[in-house]
């Protein structure tokens, strides 16, 4: 085995610091640079960033002799001393955070941050890469493109955003057939499980709610074993830098925030009540209010959080009733009210379906009521939790009011 040749590109800081640190990007087997290219503009904001491919992959050269993972980590570490060398920050994905890992493990001094996103100390079997190596090697990369449509994205995802899907789906086309086979073998032999409490650098763990290739629980467990916080990413499948690039981005820099302090006051965080800036925990919702979002990545947060909460049968109601009149109204509240209002770090869902009920039944909206009777519920509320803070609002709200409002409550509960 030997220690293949990789190429990268280098974004510089966008904010032209002079001393900005490096974060250095990783794809998932079968993806390209281009996968963390939604998330570039906000990751690129405070930070000078790499991206690599992995060998035989966008630009990297096809190597010539089998690879392991612990030799990839070594290529890795070759392309920053290539641009500079010392400490870096790392964020990887799926077989790049195996990368991760191992660098964790193996050059604990040259990393500051390691961000490992839907991946884990061991991943699949190596009877299962055996034969993902074999199909890829009889019948090349093309065979795959199913299997990974399927694993790589969540429900509805390709259907809501054709255009990104196919183009990631379409460079797995021009993958080497052979090269993606060696990354197999190589994927095949990593475990490293008996070796993370090993690792010390400060990380965070990112799930896909709905990833079926490295389901969120093991995720957890990973986080749990190396002491990294846990981030699980709503709605997203195995890639979350592309189903929801500002959610991804801006875990890893809530990370990145803690251990570079100075680069996080340029992203004008919001304090709480206590003057502390909220960061991303296993239980905070993901900030995507933040003023580097672009309105298409705040829509598509807001989008994924209004779904979440009301179901996807109640916005794909909605949306079938758009007409040119009311779309402009219709992406100003998934905007605004979920992805500018409910992803905010201050409340958690539960708090904020309170809230949303006790402002409906002062303002007297029972149609909206009853939309919000039914999120609450979603969102972790039982029915006497819903009935007590109902009573609540008849002090403050009124009587009427609240017995109107208790009346919906309980047509809700019966249906």
């Amino acid at each position: 085995m030997t220690v293949p040749n990789l190429r990268c590109s280098v974004q510089p800081v966008a904010s032209g610091a002079p001393n900005a640190e490096l974060l250095v990007l990783g794809p998932s087997l079968g993806t390209t640079t281009s996968l963390w290219q939604p998330s570039l503009r906000l990751l690129a904001q405070n930070y000078r960033v790499l991206r690599f491919d992995l060998p035989g992959h966008g630009a990297s050269p096809t190597p010539a002799e089998p690879f392991s993972v612990a030799e990839l980590a070594d290529a890795v570490l070759a392309l920053v001393d290539a641009v500079g060398g010392g400490a870096f920050h790392y964020a990887g994905i799926s077989m790049a955070g195996a990368i991760g890992l191992q660098l964790a493990l193996d050059h604990p001094q040259r990393l500051r941050s390691l961000s490992v996103i839907c991946s884990g100390a061991k991943i699949g079997s190596p009877e299962g890469w055996a034969d993902r190596a074999a199909r890829a090697r009889t019948s090349g990369t093309s065979s795959l493109v199913g299997l990974s449509a399927e694993r790589w994205f969540a429900p509805g995802f390709f259907e809501r955003e054709p255009s990104l899907s196919a183009r990631a789906l379409n460079e797995l086309l021009d993958i080497d057939d052979e090269s993606y086979a060696k990354c197999c073998d190589a994927l095949a032999t990593f475990d490293v499980r008996d070796r993370l409490a090993e690792i010390a650098v400060p990380a965070l763990c990112i799930a896909g709610e709905r990833d079926i290739s490295t389901p969120p629980e093991g995720v957890r467990n990973l986080a749990e074993a190396i002491g990294a916080c846990f981030v699980q990413v709503p709605g997203a499948g195995h890639l979350p830098s592309l189903e929801a690039p500002s959610v991804a981005a801006s875990a890893v820099l809530d990370l990145l925030d803690a251990v570079v302090p100075w680069a996080g006051t340029a992203r004008a965080r919001v304090p709480d009540a206590e003057g502390d800036v909220p960061r991303a925990s296993s239980t905070d919702p993901i900030p995507t209010w933040l003023p580097t979002a672009s309105a298409a990545e705040i829509y598509d947060a807001g989008m994924t959080v209004r779904r979440e909460v009301l179901g996807d049968s109640h916005v794909d109601a909605a949306n079938a009733k758009i007409t040119p009149e009311t779309e402009d109204f219709q992406n100003f509240i998934t905007r605004y009210a979920w992805g500018s209002i409910w992803t905010r770090p201050g409340l958690d869902r539960r708090s904020r379906s309170l809230l949303t009920l006790a402002c409906l039944v002062t303002g007297g909206h029972e149609a909206e009521l009853r939309m919000h009777v039914r999120a609450a519920l979603t969102n972790g509320l039982s029915r006497a939790e819903i009935s007590e803070a109902l009573l609540h609002t008849a002090i403050y709200a009124g009587v009427p009011a609240a017995n109107s409002a208790l009346g919906i409550a309980r047509d809700i509960f019966g249906e």
